[in-house]
């Protein structure tokens, strides 16, 4: 196993639910943690470049908008697999879909609105890290 870093996003929908407690909760007891937290309202073009690997998916426009219309939780989660294991905690992104007991099946209501976001690759995680806390020294 290695040493790893992700990024965690609670969504807009979770924020406005306030479910931000849940998600570091689940985290430190997967025995992940919180190396770098933060609050932002990203704007659209926030969102967009953020998301910019989706630009010529259908959903896209939906996805920044979305994103956009209110305030996430970004933070930096360290530990064992740290993207698996999130991952794992998080759940299929359709909550519908999603294991009994995980996040998004807990607090996600629809494929769009799933509550939560995590890295899916290390080479992910290092640019959404870069992109949300930039200049920030993790060392």
């Amino acid at each position: 196993m290695a040493l790893e870093r992700t990024l965690a996003i609670v969504k807009p929908d979770a924020v406005a639910r306030g479910v931000l407690g849940e998600a570091i909760v689940a985290a430190e007891r997967a025995g992940l943690r919180v190396v770098a937290i933060r609050r932002l309202h990203m704007t659209k073009r926030q969102a967009e470049g953020f998301y910019a690997v989706h630009r010529e998916r259908p959903f896209f426009d939906a996805l920044t908008s979305f994103m956009s219309e209110g305030p996430s939780v970004v933070m930096v989660l360290e530990g064992e697999d740290a993207i698996a294991t999130w991952r794992r905690l998080l759940g299929a992104t359709n909550p519908v879909e999603a294991e009994e007991g995980t996040l998004r099946k807990r607090f996600g209501t629809s494929i769009e609105r799933n509550a939560f976001h995590g890295s899916d690759a290390p080479e992910t995680a290092a640019f959404e890290i870069g992109y949300m806390f930039p200049g920030l020294d993790l060392a």
